[in-house]
């Protein structure tokens, strides 16, 4: 693949995703499945266990993930096949 090619690609993954730049983990993507009624989340578990956490008020542990919500729109309604799950990074 060309870096013209690379370069189209990332923008169409990361299309409506982190516009402000802030840092980020790939953690996974989203995609409809096959039936059509669900949406399947896929997280990588490498990338997983190097995002941060946060823990409540009930001691139960939980790490934030961002996923756009206009992307995912484009996927529900079959614009495109996959988007990116990511975990931001504090600055």
């Amino acid at each position: 693949m060309t870096n013209k090619q690379n370069d189209e690609k990332d923008e169409k993954m990361n299309d409506g995703q982190n516009d402000d730049r802030t840092p980020s983990i790939l953690v996974g993507y989203v995609r409809k499945s096959n039936a059509g009624g669900a949406l399947k989340v896929s997280v990588n578990t490498s990338a997983f266990s190097d995002c941060n956490t946060y823990t409540t008020s009930d001691g139960q542990s939980y790490v934030p993930l961002v996923i756009s919500m206009s992307a995912v729109r484009r996927v529900i309604d079959g614009e495109r096949a996959v988007t990116t799950l990511s975990h931001l990074l504090p600055e």
